[in-house]
């Protein structure tokens, strides 16, 4: 039977009896006594048992060899050996401690593409264009984004924040004199000065008054006599 097609067949009988955790991995690059590997788990004894007959049985009835069966006593690990691909039926407890899956996950298979390779109708919906959902925001039209000139807007951010910092400049009121106050300091030297100034002005001119009174007071009797005649002789 052809590997594609064995894989499907197994896959669908593991599904049929609600396989968990089914896995598939091709081991092609790893060993040459199997091309497929198929690992999945049973809640119970009876499930694993169950799962194991539905490979078997499936797989006779496509036409494929069941070389043999490992396990069914217990029903913890229940091994399927179909020659080119080989099935471990484990309970989950089992398959954690064995870990089997980082032995032989070198190349996983999707259970997905295995299913539709080996079909027709697989084939069809391959070829055939796949749909978008609109529900999704990466298949939505999304609008035309226009550049932005980053050099620009930085500068312009710049400007506003240090027109924004610089403290408002206080407005004088126009038409109006301002009188500035003038110190107390200066308008005391001021008033002494202006104080000192008078005085010494009056200072001189009393002294320049005294030298002519006296001249006055002091005159000769000759001199009075000659004054009076000149006034006589004048009338």
């Amino acid at each position: 039977m052809d590997i594609k097609k064995l894989q499907t067949v197994v896959v669908d009988a593991l599904e049929d009896v609600k396989g968990q955790d089914i896995v598939l991995f091709d081991t092609t690059t790893l060993t040459s006594l199997f091309d497929r590997i198929a690992v999945v788990s049973g809640t119970s004894n009876r499930q694993t048992k169950a799962l194991a007959a539905s490979v078997r049985d499936k797989v006779k009835e496509a036409g494929g060899d069941v070389i043999g069966l490992e396990g069914e006593d217990t029903g913890e690990w229940v091994l399927v050996d179909l020659g080119d691909m080989i099935v471990h039926i484990m309970q989950p407890a089992i398959r954690q401690y064995y870990r089997l899956e980082e032995i032989w996950g070198e190349k996983p298979v999707k259970l997905g593409a295995a299913k539709r390779k080996s079909s027709a109708e697989g084939l069809e919906a391959a070829a055939a264009p796949k749909t978008k959902s609109k529900h999704l925001a990466a298949n939505q039209e999304q609008p035309e984004v226009k550049p932005v000139r980053e050099r620009a807007t930085a500068a312009k951010k710049t400007a506003t924040t240090a027109a924004a910092k610089k403290p408002a400049a206080k407005k004088v009121p126009t038409g109006r004199t301002v009188k500035v106050a003038v110190p107390k300091a200066a308008a005391a030297d001021a008033a002494a000065a202006k104080a000192a100034k008078t005085a010494a002005t009056k200072r001189a001119t009393k002294a320049a008054a005294a030298p002519a009174a006296e001249g006055a007071g002091s005159a000769s009797p000759a001199a009075k006599k000659v004054i009076r005649r000149i006034k006589k002789a004048d009338e």
